[in-house]
């Protein structure tokens, strides 16, 4: 298990705004009554950088943000279902490109929507318990992985609906996987964290074989040789309490608990001993009244900021470039005061999404400096 380094310590970020670039609410729509938990810019396909998804309750839409506020609604897609509760969804792709969707919520299934021609794919089953997140792997867009209540993560191939890897076992989550995320650019790394407290980093590197193969698998999906990875490469006890979201940040990462900041920190592995190591604690982003669980922050596409919502319906917008860390903005609207489950920033941070508990979704463009 990962110890606290001792020396320098944490730089925590002033909540005075900087105003180096501020926000104004340019549309509010509301979906409907049952709360959103997920919103997500298309970042796969560069035809698409202004398409985002949201799902709550048994649906999953998509809208595309156009000039002047406006938002286009484009497909939406409803589970047979109608108990099904999604958590989660995210952009992926066939090999040939057209853009998929992937979303999971309560019923632990994965759907994947075809939105080309607006069909369910695929579905996969494999989760014993609820999914808390999906996410793609930016690199092989085809890859996703999957965090959930039954203490696992699991890789899929959304081509060939294969799971090739299960993150569980020994040393795996002791209680729910809330989230997981793939490394930027080492593409046989993840990292998923929980209600153990704790965020562990995987590698992929010897089970790559048996990525490489879910391409080419001609039987059955059931009949592949799915592969347990029983032993993560290491343990982090940043927080004392559930870790509800986790990003890489480069090789940092950032994740944050039920304690009312961010915190970016540095794993130092010990190559000699897996699971082993130290946690550099570099910086901290506070976050007020976000004391809640459930709560996802966001990325623009190049790692300029992050946006997270709180319990009140604010937005908070830290610059991830500089140190210590300096608040963007703070962006507050009389009428938004239900809790925001995700944010989601535009491939160049000039637009903010929020999805709320309400039903409701925010959208903030920033206001051109003269």
């Amino acid at each position: 298990m990962a110890k606290a380094a001792i020396g320098s310590e944490a730089l925590v970020g002033s909540l005075t705004p900087s105003k180096k670039r501020d926000y104004r609410v340019t549309n509010k729509l509301q979906e409907g009554k049952r709360p959103l938990y997920a919103v997500v810019f298309n970042f796969i396909d560069s035809r698409y950088f202004n398409v985002f998804a949201t799902v709550g309750g048994n649906r999953v839409t998509v809208y595309q943000c156009l000039e002047g506020g406006v938002i286009a609604a484009l497909q939406s897609y409803i589970d047979e279902d109608k108990d099904e509760s999604f958590y989660t969804v995210s952009w992926a792709c066939n090999v040939d490109g057209s853009p998929f969707l992937v979303a999971g919520g309560y019923n632990g299934i994965m759907r994947v929507i075809d939105t080309g021609n607006e069909k369910p794919h695929k579905s996969f089953v494999g989760h014993g318990d609820s999914i808390n997140e999906i996410r793609t792997q930016p690199l092989k867009p085809s890859l996703v992985v999957s965090a959930s209540k039954d203490e696992s993560v699991r890789l899929w191939n959304v081509q060939t609906g294969i799971c090739i890897l299960i993150f569980s076992g020994a040393g795996g989550h002791r209680n729910e996987v809330l989230s997981v995320d793939f490394h930027p650019s080492d593409i046989y790394r993840i990292a998923s964290c929980g209600m153990d407290n704790t965020v562990k980093i995987w590698s992929m590197k010897e089970f790559w074989p048996y990525v490489e193969k879910s391409f080419t698998w001609t039987d059955l999906p059931s009949k592949f040789p799915t592969k347990y990875v029983q032993f993560p490469v290491f343990i982090a006890s940043v927080h004392s309490n559930y870790v509800d979201c986790n990003r890489w940040l480069g090789d940092f990462i950032m994740s944050k608990s039920v304690d009312n900041e961010i915190v970016l920190w540095e794993p130092k592995m010990k190559e000699q001993s897996p699971g082993e190591g130290t946690t550099d604690i570099l910086q901290k982003y506070p976050v007020p009244e976000c004391d809640i669980w459930f709560i996802k922050f966001s990325y623009d596409f190049h790692y300029n900021a992050v946006a997270i919502g709180n319990r009140e319906g604010k937005i908070l917008v830290w610059d991830l470039q500089s140190s210590p860390p300096v608040l963007i903005a703070k962006l507050s609207h009389a009428q938004s005061k239900s809790p925001i489950r995700q944010t989601a920033m535009s491939f160049d941070g000039s637009t903010i999404l929020s999805c709320c508990e309400d039903g409701a979704i925010w959208r903030w463009d920033a206001i051109p400096t003269p």
